[in-house]
């Protein structure tokens, strides 16, 4: 990751908690709708993230899975396995979402 690539992630992920941080003045202090914003951008985060971990891990193993599959095809049921595997974590993220 290059340098101005993380620096424009980081101003991404400040804009964004600048948007959800935006209030009106008049907004009473026990109102429910105040962290409506930062809720949901907490959403998307434990979604996207675990989204992209999940394509990161996978992007990894597939192409060991395809070398070791050209060596060995009988062993393809179990390589498929640990191909899988990380799908958990979307699966997490997902839960994540609905807890949140």
């Amino acid at each position: 990751m290059t340098k101005t690539t993380k620096i424009v992630l980081a101003s991404l992920i400040l804009a964004l908690t600048a948007t959800g941080l935006a209030q009106e003045n008049n907004v009473v202090a026990n109102d429910a709708n105040i962290n409506e914003g930062l809720i949901a951008i907490g959403k998307g985060l434990a979604l996207g993230l675990a989204a992209l971990g999940t394509g990161w891990a996978q992007s990894r193993i597939g192409s060991s899975l395809v070398g070791a599959a050209a060596e060995d095809s009988s062993k393809l049921g179990q390589l498929l396995l640990v191909f899988l595997l990380p799908e958990t974590l979307v699966i997490f993220g997902f839960l994540a979402l609905f807890l949140i």
